[in-house]
């Protein structure tokens, strides 16, 4: 059987473009015992993605020249020579940017599409909603009252976050890059204010005026001159959920910045670093949790999608940019 495949052509110096992408057509192999055929029907673009292209070590190994880029997909088995899954079923897993594959029934997770919508198992109900929970409930540990900054608020986990927060009945604040997101994050999503980094003057004054109390938990997104002015308004005993640094992902030379440790030290503050893999352990709890709010309505939940396997690179390249509100996601026809 004759599939296209996207493969990285090159590693990017900087901000990665599209010439580091390649799309090829090649031979799939039939199904093998206990393995299926599936079709794609959303795959997703995050941003640890950009780590992967660089090689380097870190916790998940990097794509390799000329293979295929791999990630998070939500597809349907065609054909299934294993016992664990049919034809027709739905599942979710880790597999390469392909119009078809072939893997393991047992590396996959068979979901329910009827009352959940297949994209939520990439984002909300995926890796971005565990990362979500675990950085906040486990890790903040958040206490009512408390005052959460997001940053990166508008993407699939800040949004998540937020609303997670919400919850715990604290007050959110969110930076986003827009007005728009910053009026979304308000309307749409509950938080109790938002500022745009873009077009403020003085990001760290206007964070203190949105926190009048100081900032108890930081999720950190971004990293970079934002992080740098969060922190400026840090309260003693807070905690800092350190989840991304979108900010620094594509430097080409090491950015130098404030001097946070001493005020970290002399303020009490905890900063953890996680990957939400280390906490596989609470993953039950977090999916029963996040999907008893998504059906009483305690998290609204949003996508961008882009539509034809041909936009994936162009898909990956718009979370660099703001393109997305709430999670990127290319659905595959």
């Amino acid at each position: 059987m004759k599939i296209n495949q996207i493969v990285l052509a090159s590693r990017p110096a900087g901000l990665p473009a599209a010439d580091n992408f390649r799309t090829e057509e090649v031979e799939l192999n039939e199904p093998g015992a206990d393995s299926v055929l599936l079709k794609p029907l959303f795959i997703s673009v995050d941003p640890y993605m950009r780590g992967r292209m660089n090689d380097a070590k870190s916790y998940v190994p990097p794509f390799q020249i000329d293979k295929p880029i791999d990630g998070g997909v939500v597809a349907t088995v065609v054909e299934s020579k294993s016992t664990l899954l049919k034809a027709g079923d739905t599942v979710v897993g880790n597999m390469p940017w392909a119009t078809r594959c072939v893997e393991r029934a047992d590396r996959l997770r068979k979901v329910d599409i009827q009352s959940i919508p297949a994209g939520y198992y990439l984002g909300v109900l995926g890796m971005p909603g565990l990362t979500a929970y675990v950085g906040l409930a486990e890790i903040a540990k958040p206490i009512a009252g408390e005052t959460v900054v997001v940053s990166g608020a508008a993407g699939t986990v800040g949004i998540i976050v937020g609303q997670i927060a919400k919850i715990y009945g604290c007050r959110v604040i969110g930076i986003a890059g827009t007005d728009e997101k910053c009026r979304m994050l308000k309307d749409e999503f509950g938080f109790d204010g938002a500022v745009n980094y873009k077009t403020s003057q003085h990001l760290k004054q206007d964070i203190a005026l949105l926190c009048p109390a100081g900032v108890d938990i930081y999720f950190d997104n971004v990293g970079g001159d934002i992080s740098d002015a969060v922190i400026a308004n840090i309260n003693f005993h807070a905690r800092i959920a350190l989840c991304g640094q979108i900010a620094l992902y594509n430097s080409t030379s090491q950015p130098v910045g404030p001097r946070i440790l001493p005020m970290l030290l002399t303020r009490s503050v905890m900063v953890k670093g996680f990957i939400n893999g280390d906490y596989k352990a609470i993953f039950p709890d977090a999916y029963k949790n996040l999907t008893a709010w998504i059906k009483d309505g305690k998290i609204k939940y949003k996508q961008t999608v882009i539509h034809g396997f041909d936009k994936l690179p162009e898909a990956f390249l718009g979370l660099f940019s703001g393109a997305n509100e709430g999670k990127m996601l290319v659905e595959i026809s």
